[in-house]
């Protein structure tokens, strides 16, 4: 009888980018403003970065999050502590050795009208040009992958005023990709853009913090494209703590709902996002179930949608005022709904359904 072979053992997993040295590091930072008297937003702050992380820094309209990715760039001066590249302190590196490791993307539009995109990426390799500032051929085959990286290649011989706002950050960020850079900042990277290109962006940004192992740290108030597409949150929350971890880390505990929430907001850790809260204490509790259909389907779930918009609350079957009934048919929907005092309607689109909701609880108000 033959013998059995062994099984083969498994491949070895990659190492984890927790176990890579980080490359870019707050040690006991404190960033602010003022010169005579500093003001400090954020204080004794120490946060890592690896290479091949996408990073949002996350938090509300002034916690400080614009000052603190200028402040990793060498920007700004930090008001104590320091930021280190490598391991080496940002302030002992001349400003041509920092952009030979870092590139920065900001919201200012540059001046750059006349120039083409060719152009504009091109000045990437300023820091490896030397005095002359000329480009050779190496300069110039790394301009063609900062293209290519992007997929903007066709956009090289084309005049920066004529492109949209979505090919112009897709330039810029071929410009920074141009330096060749260990860390790549960017400050709202998909501010002005539609939401097509905000997606389109944040899963360029992904694809090549992996693929390029670049530490990639992005301030945005684009949270919930942030919740899907990046590593690690960097988290401005109340009280100025930060809060670091995974997006689905930070949405368990809860410091998503607290740094977000609350209001005329809240947060669903089961599907990432922020929803209008219900209208309060007063608010129709209302049910949905489906009929021939499961209760999670997509008519089902549009219609809780509908009911929350029109200022109801989410209730179980048994303990629901207001109960809907739906169904997904080849030409849409249909829903039968019964509501408090008898009063009841049927119909076919889910506008009609949140305009008898909104009838509904009006009545209740009364």
């Amino acid at each position: 009888m033959t013998a059995l072979a062994e099984p083969a053992s498994p491949p070895a997993p990659p190492p984890s980018l927790r176990a890579a040295p980080a490359v870019l590091a707050a040690r006991g930072l404190a960033v602010g403003y003022g010169r005579r008297r500093p003001v400090a937003v954020l204080e004794d702050v120490g946060l890592e970065a690896r290479p091949g992380e996408l990073i949002a820094l996350l938090g509300r309209n002034g916690a400080g999050k614009s000052t603190l990715l200028r402040t990793l760039a060498g920007l700004q001066r930090p008001l104590a502590g320091r930021v280190e590249i490598d391991g080496e302190p940002l302030a002992r590196l001349s400003p041509a050795e920092v952009a030979r490791r870092l590139s920065v993307v900001l919201t200012d539009r540059i001046d750059a009208a006349q120039l083409t995109a060719g152009d504009v990426v091109g000045l990437g390799r300023a820091p490896h040009a030397g005095l002359a500032g000329r480009l050779s051929g190496k300069d110039a085959a790394v301009v063609e992958r900062a293209f290519s990286a992007v997929s903007a290649g066709h956009l090289a011989g084309r005049k920066m005023d004529a492109l949209s706002d979505g090919e112009r950050q897709r330039v810029m960020i071929a410009r920074a990709l141009a330096q060749e850079p260990r860390v790549m900042l960017l400050d709202e990277p998909t501010a002005f853009l539609d939401a097509p290109a905000r997606i389109e962006t944040a899963r360029l940004l992904r694809d090549l913090a992996r693929g390029q192992g670049l530490a990639t740290i992005i301030a945005t108030h684009d949270f919930e494209s942030a919740l899907r597409h990046c590593d690690r949150i960097w988290l401005l929350g109340p009280g100025r703590a930060i809060a670091d971890g995974a997006p689905e880390d930070l949405a368990l505990d809860g410091r998503l709902a607290a740094a977000f929430g609350g209001g005329p907001l809240e947060f669903d850790p089961s599907t990432m996002t922020f929803e209008p809260a219900p209208g309060g204490a007063g608010a129709l509790p209302a049910a949905v179930s489906a009929a021939g259909g499961p209760e999670d389907g997509r008519a089902a779930a549009l219609a809780r949608l509908a009911l929350r918009r029109a200022g109801c609350a989410q209730a179980d079957w048994r303990d629901a005022p207001l109960r809907v009934r739906i169904e997904e048919t080849s030409g849409g929907v249909k829903w039968d709904a019964r509501g408090p005092g008898g009063l009841s309607a049927r119909g076919h689109s889910l506008g009609d359904l949140s305009a008898h909701a909104r009838y509904a609880c009006s009545v209740v108000a009364r």
